[in-house]
């Protein structure tokens, strides 16, 4: 008997641990890690002046410090803000050696996530939807790119020297993580969003301006940990 009530009394004090851990209307949690966009690009042709194509560009993956920011609006259902220290993305010349650029890039988005289980679950899927705006700066033009274009429109070495614009980008995406809570407060996390970023590329040259569609469409994968306040 005494071993029961020891059990009781110990199933008890963990149902009660347990229940703490919980993502409950009007927390706020706020994490921090480590995030990636790692572009599944597709784009136009470039017709340079119509003397030569190119079969377009790749964009390279970049990791930076990521944050998010939940507001859970009930037991189940959160807004969420995602944020992240500037992107910096190499562009190349699709099946070429030829670095074309690079270009910065900062992508807010917020979505609206439902968690799945009991507020007081210490593991916490959710699915999100939401909507994101692209905002690219410091696009610039190699070198390797302003002497290509050199010799295709035939002028002399170092002639040419191009800018690049690249327009924000509106659009939807989609996202799946967890919550993991460690104690009552801390936790860690892990996420995935895909996200449609679609941008108008402008070379600008004094012969010349020659603009393509850009499809980037990345996976973004985030690994944090989280307090929640």
């Amino acid at each position: 008997m005494k071993q029961l009530k020891t059990l009781v009394s110990a199933l008890m004090i963990g149902m009660i641990s347990f229940q703490a851990h919980a993502h409950s209307a009007g927390d706020m949690i706020l994490r921090a890690g480590a995030i990636s966009v790692n572009p599944n690009e597709d784009s136009d042709r470039i017709d340079v002046a119509g003397l030569a194509t190119l079969q377009g560009v790749n964009v390279d993956l970049d990791t930076q410090l990521g944050l998010t920011g939940v507001y859970m609006l009930t037991d189940n259902v959160g807004i969420e803000l995602l944020a992240a220290t500037p992107f910096t993305h190499d562009i190349k010349v699709k099946g070429t050696t030829i670095k074309a650029g690079d270009a910065k890039q900062l992508p807010p988005t917020i979505s609206l996530q439902y968690y799945f289980g009991e507020a007081s679950s210490q593991f916490r899927p959710y699915a999100a939807v939401g909507f994101n705006t692209t905002i690219f700066f410091d696009e610039d033009v190699s070198q390797q790119l302003n002497s290509a274009l050199d010799g295709i429109v035939g002028l002399p070495a170092g002639t040419v020297d191009a800018s690049l614009e690249l327009d924000p980008s509106y659009g939807l995406s989609a996202e799946v993580g967890f919550d993991y809570m460690l104690n009552d407060n801390w936790m860690i996390n892990g996420a995935i969003w895909y996200a449609d970023i679609d941008t108008t590329a402008t070379i600008k040259t004094a012969v010349a301006n020659v603009s393509f569609d850009v499809d980037i469409d990345p996976f973004v994968y985030f690994i944090s940990v989280g307090y929640k306040f």
